[in-house]
């Protein structure tokens, strides 16, 4: 077995996947946007901002080594071995990291002239019901939104999902693919402070999603059980909570911390987050460090990896699985019924 130096170690965690691509896989990139890219082998695999993250299997890292081990399954030596042979053969030229620029106010994409695609895809390929659609449409949550290239000129939609403070300003937008690209992201500009929610009448307890899609899904499905879905406060996370390795250093996440503020009175938290090995962390993590005076109930869906997977079952829309989590961050899915 090869024996590598520490110091040379900890030169060879310093290149990021980035630059291992540009440098030495070049037509293994796949460029998205000006500042994200993705690989042409995983799609979900997205790399930003100096870090990559693998959408499909919540899984990420910075470095290039991460990437070789947790992605291309290599021994730790191994990894270490290919990235000391091709930085000697050729030292890496590094390039300034993708950072995004901090925006002074929200920049909301162009309203499309209508919102037709929009409710299709909420409707027919989520499952939400069309009367929750539409109030959100009306109430200026959800909104068909258009982004034309500066470069192509190619015209793109996409769903864009609004939070507003209390005055009613809007300071969040997520934008999201209306097809089943997992292109999205959030718009330049906004808080996360103020992440999609939908504000419903009873405040002392809330209900937490990992993105818009499951806080509308969960609407749905409370119609479904004849209750009033406006009722009940929804609120987005807008994105995966990664507490720290040390739990217990962990910071509540920032939208629902701005939200405890502002309603003090909240004494239930349902944690609804995915089934996957981010989201059942995320549900341990925020058990452990939310205030011991507000009852937490971790309330994961039973079939589906997400809200949203559960919803397009029980509307029949889905064959019914279990999300299973599986060693080394392998996951899948095993059907519990046959094709419909």
């Amino acid at each position: 077995m090869a024996y590598y130096p520490r110091e040379l170690i900890a030169e060879i965690k310093q290149i990021d996947l980035l630059t291992y691509l540009q440098n030495y896989e070049p037509g293994e990139l796949v460029k998205i946007n000006e500042r994200i890219y993705s690989t042409r082998e995983h799609d979900s695999l997205k790399i930003s901002n100096g870090l990559w993250f693998w959408w499909s299997r919540g899984i990420g890292g910075r470095s290039a080594l991460d990437f070789l081990v947790k992605v291309r399954g290599m021994d730790f030596t191994d990894a270490v071995e290919v990235l000391v042979n091709k930085t000697a053969a050729r030292k890496p030229i590094y390039q300034k990291p993708l950072t995004v620029p901090k925006a002074r106010k929200l920049i909301l994409p162009e309203k499309a002239e209508d919102n037709s695609r929009l409710a299709f895809y909420l409707q027919k390929n989520r499952g939400i019901d069309g009367d929750i659609v539409e109030y959100c449409i009306q109430n200026d949550l959800v909104y068909e939104g258009i982004y034309k290239s500066t470069k192509t000129g190619k015209v793109f939609k996409n769903a864009i999902f609004v939070g507003y403070d209390p005055l009613g300003k809007a300071k969040y937008a997520a934008y999201r693919s209306l097809n089943e690209s997992r292109i999205m992201g959030d718009c330049t500009g906004s808080s996360k402070e103020y992440s999609f929610r939908l504000v419903g009448g009873e405040k002392q307890e809330i209900h937490l999603f990992e993105c818009a899609i499951d806080a509308l899904s969960y609407a749905a499905l409370l119609k479904l059980q004849n209750k009033n879905w406006q009722d009940h406060t929804l609120l987005s996370l807008s994105g995966v909570y990664q507490p720290k390795e040390q739990i217990e250093d962990s910071k509540v996440p920032i939208a629902l911390a701005k939200y405890l503020q502002e309603h003090p009175q909240t004494d239930t938290i349902f944690l609804h987050l995915d089934n996957d090995e981010p989201g059942r962390l995320a549900a341990k993590a925020l058990k452990i460090i939310l205030p011991k005076d507000i009852k937490v109930i971790d309330k994961p869906v039973k079939y589906g990896k997400d809200v949203n997977d559960f919803l397009l079952i029980q509307k029949g829309l889905k064959r019914p699985f279990k999300y299973i989590r599986r060693s080394q961050n392998e996951q899948s899915k095993q059907s519990l019924c046959p094709a419909r």
